[in-house]
């Protein structure tokens, strides 16, 4: 049995977690807005939190090793919560990246400067002869 006809286990996977960081009161209407039914996210909440989704595996009915539905939304908080202090350090690096290739590009633009000031100073004195050897 499939658990998902033309969706990743990545997409079904993030799609639940979704689910559980919608606002109490708005998670049915948030699913009539994505066109997946109850029944459909039953079966996957199950292989995501008890089964095995990237093998397609989906619980028996009764698991002992079910995950209360309040400590699934508790981990979903979290694991939100995490994303989202993800999203802002990898923005932060990215700005960090932006700087320093700007002052990689500087630096490039002073060193090209100092080849072409060194090439137009006139070079070695010429050698002179000594007068009193002539």
């Amino acid at each position: 049995m499939t658990v998902g006809v033309g969706f990743t286990a990545v997409e079904i996977r993030e799609f639940v977690h979704e689910y559980y960081v919608q606002p109490r009161g708005q998670k049915l209407s948030w699913l009539a807005a994505q066109g997946v039914s109850y029944d459909r996210l039953k079966r996957w909440r199950s292989t995501v939190f008890e089964g095995d989704l990237d093998r397609a595996l989906v619980p028996r009915e009764g698991s002992p090793m079910t995950v209360p539905p309040t400590k699934r939304t508790a981990l979903e908080k979290a694991r939100a919560a995490e994303r989202a202090a993800h999203a802002a350090e990898v923005a932060k690096l990215t700005e960090r990246i932006h700087e320093l290739e700007g002052t990689n590009d500087t630096l490039g633009k002073a060193i090209g400067l100092l080849h072409a000031m060194n090439e137009q100073e006139p070079g070695d004195d010429p050698q002179t002869s000594d007068p009193s050897t002539s």
